[in-house]
């Protein structure tokens, strides 16, 4: 099933959720892709590419990683190493059969499976994570 023009604020099926969670990350010399657990990622210069605690890698454009993860330890801002995201709460709803969605409007699909979870991050900003990866990072707010 593809979902199209998703909005969970107006699901009563979804649940406020957070992420906690410190990441390795590199900046993007040049524009490419990666295929994340979930489905190809493309990322421009400058995108941030990181690297999750249980092993699990994806892009996030540069604004929006600027805007929500933070340097630990010695990690300078803008430069690569370990940073942890600002914990916020987001809409998320666990799928009961296989998915796919936009990540935006326009971008790359991802693909779900049954159990995983369906994350809004902003209206129109959305991914996937897949069941064992948000039980180990992600809780109920």
């Amino acid at each position: 099933m593809h979902l199209d023009d998703v909005d969970l604020a107006g699901d009563w099926q979804a649940r406020w959720i957070m992420k906690d969670e410190i990441v390795s990350v590199e900046f993007a010399a040049s524009e490419g892709e990666l295929t994340s657990a979930v489905g190809v990622n493309r990322y421009a210069a400058g995108d941030a590419v990181l690297t999750g605690s249980t092993g699990d890698r994806w892009c996030v454009s540069r604004a929006r990683f600027d805007a929500k993860y933070r340097p630990v330890g010695s990690a300078r801002p803008g430069e690569p190493g370990r940073y942890r995201n600002v914990p916020a709460p987001i809409r998320g709803k666990q799928m009961t059969e296989a998915f796919s969605v936009a990540r935006s409007a326009g971008g790359d699909v991802l693909q779900g499976a049954a159990g995983d979870w369906l994350v809004e991050y902003a209206p129109g900003d959305h991914g996937i994570v897949a069941r064992a990866r948000f039980d180990e990072v992600y809780r109920a707010v």
